[in-house]
């Protein structure tokens, strides 16, 4: 399996929880917020948004825009990912950081 298909979808699940992570921070806090985590979620993300302006409804609201945007980066993963990797049905074994983030996961607890 080639090494920049894996690093591809490691880039696009990091963006793509970024997005979800701004959404949830969002409940929370406002997107001006001083807030460190809040100012890191708005600075990350917004260059994705505004890439994603021109697609974006107008009448979704503020907070729900970034998973708008995630949506389309889990498209992305769930039906180009497994293309690259070469497999034959779409979105079976799509999610390598998710895997190798489960695995991790399941040997430090098993």
């Amino acid at each position: 399996m080639a090494t920049w298909i894996i690093l591809l979808d490691y880039f696009l699940g990091m963006i793509m929880w970024t997005l979800i992570g701004r959404s949830a921070m969002n409940i929370f806090q406002r997107e001006d917020s001083a807030f460190f985590f809040m100012r890191m979620f708005v600075k990350i993300t917004q260059p994705f948004i505004n890439l994603f302006r021109f697609i974006t409804p107008s009448f979704l609201a503020a907070p729900i825009i970034p998973l708008y945007v995630a949506w389309f980066f889990y498209l992305f993963r769930f039906y180009l990912m497994p293309y690259l990797l070469g497999y034959s049905v779409m979105g079976m074994l799509s999610f390598p950081l998710e895997s190798d983030f489960a695995r991790t996961i399941y040997t430090l607890f098993n």
